[in-house]
């Protein structure tokens, strides 16, 4: 699991040869206080600085928000880019190579020679594109871009192109010595039905599409003349590029927060869309290629912000009223809010009106659950009685989704406004609804091992073991039952460095666990000021373990009192009422 799939040897040297604080203060000023270094947390806006460095034990923990991890991770985070990323941009910073080779040497080597050749090809294509565009034949395709108004520094910026044709892009490829499979592994040829290899966006405008390390990884095409194929059209997914994973402008939105925070980014659907509004000034955007976001691409929105404009074309509400795409967003905690455009517009046709226009559509973007409300208004004509019932009856459905009572009130009386029902029929109709339709969104309680008790317990022994407090140096994790994953995994990994002799090391739990892990974060809050230390810390220490042994047994009885339950051979009982009274008399 070592530094996913690195060679543990070299990620060691990359990260004796990165000392966390040198890398951190080369992004944000730090200040030494007592063992650690200290600053305004780069993640989230705060006044009193918060995030703390640690340089013994080469991690960062922030005590405001909780964010942690060691200097690849700060890498990732502050670069908004994933681990390969901050391993090239760490080992760059060191002038070490970085290994070619992972735990199965010759294929990885193999796999990184294709990816190489794969993205080469793709960048001689976009030049070769590029060149079609200015060579003097393109003049259908220049006309198109006249006619959307796009300005030559804004076709430049995105690396516009054309294709011609079906046949000159393949001579051009094979030409520079190419093989056949490369070229079609790439997606930027295909084969014809004779077996002759063809230009795949033969005769559109072309769209590159390029990743966060300013790659091309695929092209997009548009028709420029009506027909029976589509309109827009992309490369196929390869081994560089994967449609769900990738966001069309990530590029420059990467280049546009190393100048300034990006405080929200605007998501739309096409090339054209993206393109506009850049050029009208709003460089915060960028497309899912009009496909639905998928969970990938909103961990990638989110790199970059936590608040997430949706602007979709003006007849969105009506083709997609339930707008369930967009609780992707939300469920990886994007603060979501859509919006509104007149019907029949998209962003481009906005845009084209002016910057004011647009920014107006963006001061009207409402929060996702308003907007659901604000689709289902335009299937209904609310002056009819029977149209305003099947809206008030929807309406309800959507309002109980709401996360708080005052968010629920604050939409009756919207609902109240638009229809004139009085506030109190509609809270009685809310409250009325069927039950079993509230059993959807019912939450479980909680199992007993789960409670804060002793998630707090649990947590506590951790951090004490982790931060090597004088009291828990002679006690060993073994007859603790952790319930937690994350708890397991750290508990492992103390027993193995104590079964090693091994100093304990937090850092290196970083690269054990998913990147995302509330769960640690919680256990590093525990090592600020004197949580860890002194009398009353080593008593809840010993209480803490106490409440953990005593759910271990507690465990063993309820399973034995449910054996017995379940038994009926009388010997078989006997025994397992004598493990009941052992393990009760050690639970007195």
């Amino acid at each position: 699991m070592s530094g996913r799939g690195m060679d543990p040897r070299f990620m060691q040297e990359l990260k004796q040869k990165n000392n966390i604080v040198e890398v951190i203060g080369s992004y944000i000023a730090l200040d030494r206080k007592g063992g650690n270094y200290w600053a305004c947390c780069p993640f989230h806006h705060e006044k009193t600085p918060s995030f703390a460095v640690n340089e013994s034990e080469q991690f960062y923990h922030c005590f405001g928000c909780g964010v942690s991890g060691d200097v690849v991770r700060f890498v990732q985070e502050i670069e908004s880019t994933d681990f390969p990323g901050a391993v090239r941009i760490l080992a760059a910073r060191a002038k070490i190579p970085v290994p070619e080779s992972d735990f199965d040497s010759e294929k990885a080597a193999a796999l990184k020679r294709k990816r190489d050749t794969l993205v080469k090809i793709l960048l001689d294509t976009a030049r070769f594109y590029l060149s079609n565009l200015y060579g003097g034949r393109a003049e259908a395709h220049l006309e198109y871009i006249s006619r959307r108004k796009l300005a030559p520094t804004t076709v430049k910026k995105f690396g516009l192109g054309a294709s011609l044709d079906f046949y000159s892009l393949p001579e051009y490829l094979t030409g520079k010595g190419y093989s056949r499979a490369d070229l079609l592994d790439s997606g930027v040829l295909t084969e014809a039905k004779n077996g002759r290899l063809i230009d795949s966006q033969g005769g559109r405008l072309i769209f590159p599409i390029i990743n966060a390390f300013d790659e091309v990884v695929a092209f997009g095409g548009r028709l420029l003349e009506k027909s029976d194929f589509a309109k827009y059209k992309n490369t196929k997914e390869t081994l560089v590029f994967n449609k769900s994973k990738t966001l069309y402008n990530i590029n420059l939105l990467k280049k546009l927060k190393r100048t300034k925070p990006i405080s929200e980014v605007i998501v739309v659907e096409g090339y054209m869309d993206t393109i506009s509004l850049y050029q009208a000034g709003f460089e915060n955007v960028v497309a899912s290629m009009g496909t639905s976001l998928t969970k990938d691409q909103a961990r990638l929105v989110k790199r970059y912000s936590e608040n997430v404009l949706i602007s979709y074309d003006g007849d969105f509400a009506g083709q997609k009223a339930d707008l369930r795409g967009l609780e992707i967003l939300k469920d990886e905690n994007l603060n979501v809010r859509v919006v509104p455009l007149p019907d029949g517009l998209d962003p481009d046709d906005v845009a084209k009106q002016g910057a004011a226009a647009y920014q107006a559509c963006l001061d009207a973007a409402m929060p996702l659950i308003d907007y659901k409300l604000h689709a289902l208004e335009g299937k209904y004509d609310l002056k009819k009685s029977e149209d305003k019932r099947n809206f008030l009856a929807e309406a309800l459905k959507v309002v109980r989704t709401a996360e708080s009572e005052s968010e629920k009130e604050d939409l009756l009386k919207k609902l109240r406004d638009k229809t004139e029902i009085s506030y109190q029929s509609l809270e009685r109709d809310l409250n009325n609804l069927p039950a079993e339709k509230q059993l959807e969104i019912a939450v479980p309680p909680p199992s007993e091992a789960g409670t804060d008790k002793y998630k707090k317990a649990a947590r506590f022994i951790l951090a004490a073991k982790l931060f090597s407090a004088p009291y828990a140096e002679n006690y060993t994790l073994d007859g603790i039952e952790f319930e937690d994953n994350v708890h397991k995994i750290i508990a492992q990994y103390i027993g193995s460095c104590e079964k090693n002799a091994e100093k304990v090391r937090p850092s290196e739990l970083f690269e054990i666990l998913d990147e995302d892990c509330p769960e640690f974060n919680e256990i590093l809050d525990l090592n600020y000021g004197d949580k860890l230390s002194g009398e009353i810390a080593e008593r809840f220490f010993s209480d803490s373990v106490k409440t953990l042994e005593r759910e271990k047994i507690g465990e063993k009885i309820r399973e034995y009192t449910k054996l017995f339950s379940e038994e009926r051979d009388t010997e078989k009982r006997k025994e397992i009422a004598r493990k009941i009274n052992e393990y009760t008399k050690l639970l007195k």
